[in-house]
């Protein structure tokens, strides 16, 4: 496929055609996911994790992610790359544009970043200096010990105004796309259609302009054996996981996941 970029993104978005997001880690996992049609691959900092065995992502660093953002390069044929910003990484100005700086040169397109309306003034320091921003909302990882577990936000009225006003202010502070993570499904159509950036979902339900799952989860593969509801085991049925990647494109594309199922109420 072509290579994919911000204004392919935008492009979808406005058709109506769903975006397609996978996590990626490695050149070989990056050359099978954008030979399948995935159109944006997303270095988590769920590596620490699903890679490295952690049981949050905080303990990864900036060189970790510098590390897997150039192996994903090296094996990418045409995806939009994303990479996280890691805990702590963006908590000045100054480690913001030094951190983004270096996914950047590592083969990022586009950082990610975990916050609400305090991020605005980072954001367009970063827009203004070529650094494009996915701003990440709902259940933010790095925050889980503020939120008291992984738990679905918004689901209170005043706290869902609060996400849609936030997202609003993020759009206008410069971010170039936005990420719900475990949001009502409701809300996060809402949120969709309030901003004209694309919008990706994970556990936010059909109705964002794309969704994103963990390779790991969606191959079936979990360490603790946990498997949120969320998530859909795209191996099941497949014969290679070229195949399963396949069917997670054409599922995400003809918008059979995500199901009733895999979404919440408010």
């Amino acid at each position: 496929m072509p290579d994919v970029t911000l204004t392919t993104l935008q492009a979808l978005k406005q058709k109506g055609e769903k975006i397609t997001m996978l996590t990626c880690y490695d050149a070989t996992f990056a050359k099978a996911s954008s030979q399948a049609g995935v159109e944006v691959l997303l270095i988590g900092d769920s590596l620490g994790m699903v890679l490295q065995g952690h049981d949050s992502t905080l303990p990864v660093s900036v060189t970790d992610m510098a590390y897997h953002t150039a192996s994903v390069k090296r094996g990418n044929r045409g995806a939009l790359i994303v990479a996280d910003l890691p805990f702590m990484a963006y908590a000045t100005l100054e480690q913001t544009l030094q951190n983004a700086g270096a996914l950047m040169q590592a083969g990022a397109h586009m950082v990610k970043i975990e916050g609400a309306a305090w991020l605005a003034e980072s954001i367009t320091r970063l827009a203004e200096r070529g650094v494009p921003v996915c701003a990440h909302l709902g259940l933010t990882p790095q925050t889980v010990n503020i939120l008291g577990g992984y738990k679905v936000q918004g689901r209170q009225e005043a706290q869902a105004r609060q996400m849609v006003a936030d997202a609003i202010a993020l759009e206008q502070a410069g971010a170039a796309m936005l990420l719900l993570e475990c949001v009502p499904v409701d809300l996060a159509g809402e949120i969709s259609r309030a901003v004209k950036i694309p919008v990706i979902g994970i556990g936010a339900g059909p109705q964002t302009d794309g969704q994103v799952l963990v390779l790991h989860d969606m191959l079936g593969l979990s360490l603790s054996g946990r498997v949120a509801k969320f998530v859909k085991n795209f191996m099941t049925g497949q014969a290679s996981i070229e195949d399963a990647l396949a069917a997670y494109v054409k599922a995400v594309k003809d918008v059979s996941f995500p199901a009733a199922e895999h979404g919440f109420s408010a």
